[in-house]
């Protein structure tokens, strides 16, 4: 079997011609991803020399890059926080909620993504809040955890929301503990009418306060009544609104959590094929069923580079978001309330050790020739490009005519 093809490759290769055929209308942030990803675990970021203490094996291990948009580097911070949030699963069931944006408002999303981004959270987490603590419901307050996807499998923009939320709330006064019915959350239906009309209204209001920016075809959505009739046909179609039955149990809800929290808009063992030319890479087609949903699409490269970059987020915005009785600063204290209510055990709280308690072994990786311990014995710093000083026009330099 070939190796793997990692997106860095694909940057490295087409990444040049991409600059040079946009040149000026790539912004800084799509750079410095495109910069940080192919760099990830090369010379180009430093580094460190492992070597054997038995046998003399060197090893080379290049730092990584840790952006967020990285496909190698969100494994170990999904582990990272994996770990953490461990603690805060109940012995509960869990369901899974996506929301979804129609596509004439995903449009006006892609030139507005950190305010349309965030009223999408907003919205959505208020309709789960407000439909689960109405009393026809579920008649209690909720939490959950929300995860910002802006990507469909073929890497268009297709921004929409996954929820995990407990199969129950907390009663109005704190007191009980209610539970939902075991394969049925909330109405999906009045989700959707309550979730439409909220995020529109947060649209309109976005829309006077002058905080849409609209560029190239859509500039004249900047005047109030284009945009009130570009956005008319949402007013009358249903918003999809789809709830999955519950996980089964915790180690599930890990596992899901695992692969959605840090995905990014496409991990390299779903390219298949690089020419140097085009991509080809595994995509799934939702509106077919069983062997015809799984086929390939292959993509000239810029074709591809193109929509990786369509998923770049704002600098600084959170595309995973904890509310309800998840967050706030007693968050820890509120979970242990809410297991005392269902008779569960505490959560387990960090190990501690005895002072008489002999220290571990030291745990170091082991040589692949030998197996014998390995131990850093150098650093590699990250490369720079030298460069002189500035030079400046002497003030006594005679001006030429």
């Amino acid at each position: 079997m070939g190796e793997r093809i990692e997106l860095a490759d694909i940057l490295r290769v087409a990444g040049p011609a991409f600059r040079a055929a946009r040149a000026g209308r790539l912004s800084l942030a799509e750079l410095k991803v495109m910069s940080a990803i192919e760099n990830c675990r090369t010379a180009a970021l430093g580094g460190h020399v492992e070597g054997c203490d038995a046998c003399g094996h060197l090893r080379i291990a290049y730092n990584s890059c840790r952006n967020r948009h990285c496909p190698r580097c969100q494994g170990a911070a999904a582990r990272d926080w994996l770990a953490q949030r461990q603690a805060d699963l109940l012995p509960v069931g869990y369901f899974h909620v996506v929301f979804t944006l129609p596509a004439e408002i995903g449009t006006v999303a892609f030139q507005n993504k950190r305010a349309v981004y965030d009223l999408l959270f907003r919205a959505s987490v208020e309709t789960m809040a407000t439909i689960a603590a109405d009393p026809k419901h579920l008649g209690a307050r909720i939490g959950l955890t929300a995860v910002l996807h802006t990507w469909g499998s073929a890497m268009t923009h297709h921004p929409h929301v996954h929820m995990i939320v407990p199969g129950g709330g907390l009663s109005p006064d704190g007191s009980r503990w209610i539970a939902s019915r075991p394969a049925f959350l909330l109405p999906v239906r009045v989700l959707g009418a309550l979730f439409r009309r909220l995020f529109l209204e947060g649209l309109a209001t976005l829309h006077k306060a002058g905080k849409l920016a609209f560029h190239g075809a859509l500039a004249h959505l900047a005047d109030p009544r284009a945009f009130a009739r570009h956005i008319a046909p949402t007013r009358r179609k249903r918003w999809v609104v789809y709830a999955k039955p519950p996980f089964a149990g915790p180690e599930a809800v890990l596992a899901y959590l695992s692969r959605y929290t840090h995905r990014v808009a496409i991990s390299s063992r779903r390219v298949i094929a690089f020419d140097g030319r085009t991509v080809t890479f595994r995509v799934k087609d939702y509106r077919q069923d069983g062997a015809a949903r799984h086929r390939t699409l292959t993509l000239e490269a810029g074709e591809f580079i193109r929509r990786f970059l369509l998923h770049v987020l704002p600098r600084g915005f959170h595309r995973i978001r904890h509310y309800g009785f998840l967050t706030g600063p007693n968050r820890k204290a509120g979970l242990d309330r809410i297991r005392q209510l269902l008779g569960a055990p505490p959560a387990p709280g960090p190990a501690t050790t005895a002072p008489d308690t002999p220290e571990p072994p030291d745990i170091r990786p082991t040589c692949p020739c030998c197996g014998g311990a390995m131990r850093v014995v150098g650093t590699l710093l990250r490369w720079s490009q030298p460069r002189g000083p500035p030079t400046r026009p002497s003030p006594n330099r005679e001006q030429s005519p």
